[in-house]
């Protein structure tokens, strides 16, 4: 069984910032229009394929939920879809608001 390593919100926010990683929201489209981080493409888990990634080549992919929950359980399908490194943001969309970083809400 194939597992995405977890990153945190700080290496996220470095790889984010430097250009080297694109952040992929695995949740519904109804969750993502609540609130979403502004960076993130929406490719829910019932979408989510290589194709959806496509404009990923070269970068690192991160996927993210709400708490990592969802990530963690669908890990093989959503390292198939990435191309090259693949990771989980450890606590999700939670785990981004708890170190006071920005959020889009409705």
């Amino acid at each position: 069984m194939t597992t995405l390593k977890s990153i945190d919100v700080k290496q996220l926010k470095q790889w984010l910032d430097r250009g080297e990683a694109i952040l992929v929201d695995v949740r519904e489209p109804s969750e993502h229009a609540a609130e979403h981080i502004d960076i993130a493409k929406l490719a829910p888990l019932s979408e989510v394929t290589s194709d959806a990634l496509r404009n990923a080549a070269g970068k690192i992919v991160v996927f993210h939920c709400r708490s990592g929950m969802r990530t963690q359980t669908n890990a093989a399908k959503l390292a198939a879809c990435a191309a090259g490194e693949a990771f989980y943001l450890k606590g999700g969309i939670e785990a981004w608001k708890a170190a006071g970083l920005p959020v889009q809400r409705r």
